[in-house]
């Protein structure tokens, strides 16, 4: 019997896929390139992988071969966790930037090392069982043959063209017709697949070490930027410990900081002291509090949470069940809250979740950041990079104040739950500071609410913004939204094609297999057999 009702009480036109071996994403292209990796015979790992792989390509407009990446997976008797996110180069310190007010979000200057071809690596040496080079196939096959293009990814393609088109190598390689893609339109990219045929060849090192990276470096310099072989050649993608907080007998589990997934375990932790279950699903008081919970939670994290080795708090520390206890007290029901935190930034991540017949279960997360992330392309190879390091701080003595050789805040957090010890879900909800707000609202729905996955995903979701604003989804009652305007809430309501409330994939374990789920705000699916 599962802990959960089988209604779907929510608009959608998604239902779980319930199988022995499933694969979830935001794209149905990279989710077959999976599942084709499990009917081989390959692992959880193997289908996550190619999954990523193959997102590079289909859904450019949120990661690419220069993103960082996140994990946290099941290998049928423990969990692992592995921070592939880079460091900044060697040349960068605060007296670099001095003139300017806040970090770069566009160029090489918003550049980190990126580290998801270090995470394909790490995690095909150690879990997986298909030759590294096969992960590969589907993807060299999209970007040499080309792929037709959505009509969400077309939309997405094209609000960026504005802003990027006059980034280093942008229009060369994303907008072949001097503009976005429309809508069924076939888009071709033989430089990346030649780039990723260099990647499997060489299991990674013609990327930090080879003819990729001295491409890299070029353009780099070339173009003003700081990046060095040397700052390639030192990254590394670290196997980590996860973290975790309990809630209502579940346990919550996130990679440790440098993410902002502790925040997500803050806020449950602040919720633990109200009696959620006694407050109606969807009401205002059940979302009056979640938002306060997320607000104290970000103040927080955006005062304490950079690359650890320059944090001056423990993750232990800012999880404290007495402390935590003395936030709560901070809540008025009555009236909203403003305690100060940073302006959360804009998303551009996918997500993807795996499980096989033998227990494994991965839960992964591939970014660029704002989109196409830096908009830089390094030319003729279909690299686009990320802009990491937008995630710095410029403000002397911040813990997060950019550094030579330091990981930046990073938005990107892949979630694991678990019950006494067994894996119980692998998901995540992608799109920038909603990444910890929708982790914290899908775990409220699932442990106190008691809903399947798949409602969890598909219910309206909220988002903080800077200050009192809430933005609010289509789908919420208009009482509610009154109710929360009079206890002092700055309700935004969003029209209901909205992209600003993250996209969900998650995995259930069952008895016999897996629930998974994808839902309505992207294209994803969920398949399995």
């Amino acid at each position: 019997m599962t802990p959960f009702a089988w209604q779907f009480p929510y608009p959608s036109q998604r239902m779980p896929v319930l199988a022995r071996n499933v694969v979830a994403t935001s794209q149905p292209l990279a989710a077959q390139a999976g599942l084709r990796m499990l009917m081989k015979g390959g692992s959880a790992v193997d289908a996550a992988l190619a999954t990523a792989i193959a997102l590079t390509v289909v859904e450019p407009t949120s990661n690419g071969i220069g993103a960082d990446a996140f994990c946290i997976l099941w290998d049928g008797e423990k969990l692992h966790g592995l921070n592939a996110s880079g460091r900044s180069p060697a040349a960068w310190n605060p007296e670099r930037f001095k003139d300017m007010q806040t970090m770069p979000q566009r160029g090489w200057d918003a550049v980190t090392v990126p580290g998801a071809v270090s995470a394909w690596v790490a995690l095909s040496e150690r879990f997986g069982k298909l030759p590294f080079v096969e992960l590969f196939e589907p993807a060299i096959r999209y970007a040499a043959d080309g792929f037709m293009v959505s009509p969400t990814i077309a939309r997405l393609w094209a609000k960026q063209v504005p802003e990027l088109q006059g980034a280093a190598g942008y229009a060369e390689a994303f907008m072949p017709k001097g503009r976005a893609p429309e809508p069924g339109e076939t888009f071709v990219f033989p430089d990346q697949a030649r780039t990723l045929e260099a990647i499997a060849g060489t299991r990674g090192e013609a990327f930090y070490r080879g003819a990729l990276a001295e491409k890299m470096v070029a353009h780099s310099h070339e173009c003003g930027g700081a990046l060095s072989m040397d700052d390639l050649a030192a990254h590394s993608a670290d196997w980590v410990e996860p973290i975790s907080h309990s809630y209502r007998g579940y346990a919550l589990h996130e990679i440790p900081p440098n993410g902002q997934g502790i925040g997500a375990l803050i806020a449950l932790g602040i919720l633990e002291n109200f009696d959620m279950e006694a407050v109606p699903v969807d009401s205002a008081d059940s979302l009056h509090l979640q938002i306060e919970a997320i607000k104290l939670a970000f103040a927080d994290i955006y005062r304490y949470v950079t690359d650890p080795a320059a944090m001056s708090v423990s993750p232990g520390e800012l999880l404290d069940r007495e402390y935590l206890r003395t936030r709560a007290r901070l809540i008025d029901m009555k009236r909203a809250g403003n305690p100060q935190h940073g302006v959360p930034g804009k998303g551009g991540t996918v997500y993807l979740t795996a499980a096989d017949a033998s227990g494994m279960m991965v839960s992964y997360i591939q970014s660029n950041y704002m989109g196409f992330g830096s908009g830089v392309v390094v030319p003729g190879t279909g690299i686009s990079l990320q802009n990491r390091g937008a995630g710095f701080s410029l403000e002397r003595g911040h813990a997060n104040v950019v550094a030579p050789r330091k990981r930046p805040f990073h938005t990107i957090i892949p979630a694991f739950v678990t019950q006494k010890g067994r894996p119980v879900m692998s998901f995540g909800v992608m799109g920038g500071s909603m990444q910890a707000q929708g982790h914290t609202q899908v775990m409220v729905r699932l442990a106190d609410y008691r809903q399947n996955p798949q409602a969890a995903a598909d219910a309206p979701r909220w988002r903080i913004d800077a200050g009192l604003n809430v933005g609010i989804e289509y789908g919420v009652s208009a009482g509610v939204v009154a109710d929360l305007r009079r206890r002092g809430h700055g309700m935004v309501e969003a029209d209901r094609w909205s992209t600003d409330f993250g996209r969900a994939q998650l995995i259930y374990r069952m008895d016999d297999g897996y629930f998974a789920a994808s839902e309505r705000r992207t294209d994803g699916q969920a398949v399995g057999f």
